[in-house]
């Protein structure tokens, strides 16, 4: 019998670092040590080291070394462009926003709402796309910030973000989205996407987890949400993770050089997986644009399996999948995106997230396939 390596089938939710970054990172660790914001040799050495990582970000975002702020992850950029434009808003108390955002940019609007703000939450249709005509009937006069997400972590919906952009310039609104899905696969050049914030991730692009960086256009009005020292332009108090922004840089230059080449081929991957899915698990159903979607993705509904259980199940054989955003996993409630998207609540607690990465191969897929078509089988049978 043919044996199984292990087919990790995860990496919207975090990636392993690629060795190259880490190579980059070591020295930062043990021989490099300084603190940046002390003026001797060893610190200044990682200072040295910082300026030249928001560089590599600024050239690829194609935007100013000092429009680039480091955060301890993604989730804390989006709370620093959310409560700090909040907090320095001299224009309205009105955001719109999304109703398949991730949570990051989910929560912090319900609270800005339990303290007055008027919050608008433009709905998905079936596929995921936020309507651009809906975005412009929703702008107010105290319309202070739009966040919408440049893909969806989940169903990998891509939205028109330039469209969105446009509408945003047009009525001198900032605009924010969430690139930490798209940072590998697409161009983020944020005067062509037109954003003026922008949130990037070290642990979905093959670098270290725990560090995140934030474009904010320069001009555009927002207050620290952490106080402490000077750090970051005053925006972001507290010792840089030196090892990690170095990672950070790496790891985005990397997946921006080899975007394309990588793409094609997960697409291809993709594309066999929905293929194989469809055909051998009799009644499952793809979630999200079959076009327009984030080259790794694969979301489906699977009717009459819990999706819990099919993942321990395929757990057991080495495969790991997941069903939804890792931010929400373990509360035994259901997506937010897929109950959005018009899922019923009951196909909702039957549907997995699949997403391919670097080490994936068509012979994993392969395998894959077959294992899960051999497990649904089972599960059904075991139903009455």
């Amino acid at each position: 019998m043919k044996e199984l390596k292990e087919i990790y089938l995860d990496h919207a939710s975090t990636t392993p670092t690629d060795p190259r970054v880490l190579k980059e990172m070591l020295p930062y660790f043990s021989e490099k040590y300084g603190n940046p914001e002390v003026p001797h040799t060893k610190g200044k050495e990682a200072l040295m080291a910082i300026d030249r990582a928001r560089e590599t970000i600024a050239k690829i975002l194609n935007c100013r070394d000092s429009e680039i702020i480091f955060t301890g992850s993604a989730t804390e950029a989006n709370n620093l462009v959310i409560f700090g434009l909040a907090g320095a808003s001299k224009k309205g108390t009105h955001i719109i926003t999304s109703t398949i955002e991730h949570s990051s940019v989910r929560h912090p609007c319900d609270k800005l709402e339990e303290e007055g703000w008027e919050i608008t939450r433009l709905k998905a249709d079936k596929e995921g796309f936020v309507s651009p005509a809906d975005l412009e009937k929703a702008i107010t006069p105290q319309t202070a910030l739009v966040s919408i997400m440049h893909a969806n972590n989940e169903i990998g919906t891509i939205q028109p973000i330039e469209e969105l952009g446009e509408i945003c310039q047009k009525h001198n609104i900032p605009f924010h989205t969430d690139s930490c899905q798209t940072a590998g696969t697409h161009d983020l050049d944020v005067k062509k996407l037109k954003v003026d914030a922008l949130t990037i991730n070290g642990g979905k692009i093959y670098g270290p987890k725990g560090v995140g960086a934030l474009y904010i256009k320069r001009g555009t009005p927002i207050e620290p949400i952490i106080y402490g020292g000077n750090h970051e332009r005053g925006l972001r108090a507290g010792t840089h993770n030196t090892p990690g922004i170095i990672g950070l840089a790496k790891a985005l230059e990397l997946v921006q050089k080899e975007k394309d080449k990588e793409n094609k081929r997960l697409s291809k991957l993709r594309d066999t997986m929905i293929e194989g899915i469809l055909k051998n698990i009799p009644a499952s159903i793809l979630n999200g644009s079959k076009e327009k979607r984030l080259p790794g993705n694969i979301n489906v509904t699977i009717p009459g399996i819990d999706a819990q259980e099919l993942l321990l199940h395929l757990d057991q054989k080495d495969i790991y999948a997941s069903s939804g955003a890792a931010c929400t996993l373990g509360k035994n409630s259901p997506s937010n995106t897929l109950i959005a998207i018009g899922i019923p609540k009951k196909e909702v607690f039957s549907s997995i997230r699949i997403s391919l990465g670097k080490q994936n191969t068509a012979s994993d897929i392969e395998d894959a396939i077959k294992i899960m078509s051999d497990v649904c089988s089972k599960l059904r049978k075991r139903k009455p």
